[in-house]
C-alpha cells in the first residue's frame, strides 16, 4: 500500500464478514451469535492511531425482515463498541440501513446515504482521504461512488470478481492494519 494516512484521513467498515464473523445464510440476531473475526480488535486498536473517524456501515435487513429488533441491533452494537475500547480500539459511530434489499432505499449500501450521514455529522470528512473496508461488491462500489480507496477484506480470488472496484486486497482487518503502519505518518 503506498498510501499516505495521517489523522485526517477517515475509516470506513463494514461489519458482517469484516468485523465479525459472518453467519452463512443467517444473520448476527445477540450478542451470543456475534463473534470478533480474528485480529479484529488488535487491528481496530491500531486503527485509533491512523484514523478520525472510524464508521461502521452496515446493512441489516433482518431488522427489515422481523428476525431482529432496533433494539436487539443497538445491544448488538453497544457490545461491539464496548470490545473494541477495551482492546483499546475507537469506533466513533455505527450507521444502520435496516431496510430490505428490494426497497432500494437511499441508505442502503451500495447507495451512499450512510455515507452522506456520516459527512453530514462528522464535517471534517473528505471522501478522497477515506477508505472503505468490505467483503462485499456493495461494499466496493459504496466506497467507489464516494470516491473513497477501497480495501476487500477476503482472498485475491474474490477481490479479482470485484474488477477495478477494489484498490487493495487483505485478507482480513489485521493485514490491513499492519500495511497501513507501514505506510502511515503516525507514529
Amino acid at each position: 500500500m503506498t498510501l499516505k494516512i495521517d489523522k485526517n484521513w477517515t475509516l470506513f467498515l463494514d461489519r458482517d464478514g469484516v468485523i465479525n464473523e459472518r453467519l452463512p445464510g443467517d444473520y448476527v440476531k445477540s450478542i451470543e451469535q456475534f463473534k470478533f473475526t480474528e485480529g479484529c480488535l488488535e487491528a481496530l486498536a491500531m486503527f485509533a492511531r491512523f484514523f478520525h473517524p472510524i464508521i461502521i456501515v452496515t446493512n441489516q435487513q433482518g431488522v427489515g425482515k422481523g428476525l431482529m429488533s432496533l433494539e436487539e441491533l443497538e445491544n448488538i452494537h453497544n457490545y461491539l463498541i464496548s470490545e473494541v475500547s477495551k482492546a483499546g480500539g475507537r469506533i466513533d459511530k455505527i450507521y444502520v440501513s435496516p431496510y430490505l434489499q428490494s426497497e432500494r432505499h437511499f441508505t442502503r449500501k451500495p447507495s451512499v446515504g450512510m455515507g452522506i450521514a456520516a459527512r453530514k455529522q462528522f464535517k471534517d470528512i473528505n471522501f478522497r482521504k477515506s477508505i472503505m473496508a468490505g467483503d462485499s461488491y456493495s461494499d466496493m462500489l459504496f466506497g467507489k461512488r464516494l470516491g473513497m480507496k477501497t480495501v476487500f477484506i477476503g482472498n485475491t480470488e474474490d477481490a479479482r470478481k470485484m474488477g477495478t472496484l477494489a484498490d487493495y486486497c487483505y485478507p482480513d482487518l489485521f493485514a490491513l492494519a499492519n500495511a497501513l503502519k507501514n505506510c502511515s505518518q503516525i507514529s
